[in-house]
């Protein structure tokens, strides 16, 4: 499965315009937490809303969830489904559609978008044992999003690549192209999904690591991250916002 994602730097920097607007000041440092809710008086929540209570701590700060790096089915992958004492229900090629609905043979739709493998295999699992008893099956993925980040900003390459291996913030940089001369190396964006419905937004002085011939602050990328090489100083953004305000960069189609 391919897709082609409009990132323009018009959006970004609507986004960007946003955020500053709405931020309170920066502290570079990762564990300080950016927002208009941090000046908040006694007593009053900074919970965004649909926010979980797991994702802050007793003092009202947001922190980051732990990660489910299993890979979740996406709408146009696809997946083959082996039944070991039942073979006239295999399947294969099953299509995720648009809506993330799969159709089964013999049991109709079953909704499996965002779930796991295993996830999967139980959900199916339970859809047949209404009639088999206790089935045993397999699904293999055939055709899935591969794993890759996004480099938009000042860099000579901007694109979507694909993520193969440990990959840090500075070799994502040199795979893109390396900077332009218009580039704010100080001022490196690293967003990153950290929940459902919230993301983060990271600044990272990739000069001053240059410059002192250090690495040790250089992030790990994860799969779905993007950086961004702004041309001019960014002088506050906040650290988390909607995730739906990505919207307009990440659009399939």
């Amino acid at each position: 499965m391919s897709f082609a994602y409009k990132f323009g730097m018009g959006a970004l920097a609507m986004l960007l315009l946003s955020s500053v607007l709405m931020a309170q000041q920066v502290v570079p440092d990762s564990a300080a937490v950016v927002s208009s809710a941090s000046k908040a008086g006694p007593g009053t929540s900074t919970r965004p809303p649909d926010a979980t209570p797991s994702t802050f701590d007793k003092d009202n700060q947001p922190q980051l969830e732990e990660r489910d790096e299993r890979y979740r089915i996406a709408a146009g992958d696809s997946f083959d489904v082996n039944f070991e004492l039942s073979p006239e229900f295999n399947q294969t090629g099953v299509a995720v559609q648009p809506d993330g609905f799969v159709t089964m043979r013999s049991v109709g739709d079953i909704y499996v978008q965002g779930q796991t493998v295993p996830e999967l295999s139980q959900t199916i699992r339970e859809a047949y044992s209404k009639i088999l008893n206790d089935p045993i099956i397999s699904v293999n993925l055939k055709d899935f999003e591969k794993p890759y980040f996004v480099a938009d900003g000042q860099v000579s390459r901007p694109g979507k690549y694909d993520l193969r291996g440990d990959v840090t913030l500075t070799q994502a940089i040199a795979i893109a192209g390396g900077f332009n001369q218009n580039a704010k190396a100080s001022q490196v964006l690293l967003f990153r999904r950290v929940s459902d419905q919230w993301m983060e937004a990271k600044l990272i002085d990739v000069k001053k690591m240059h410059k002192s011939l250090s690495l040790k602050e250089d992030p790990t990328i994860h799969p779905g991250d993007m950086l961004f090489v702004p041309k001019t100083t960014l002088s506050k953004i906040d650290r988390f916002f909607p995730s739906a305000q990505m919207g307009t960069m990440f659009r399939p189609y």
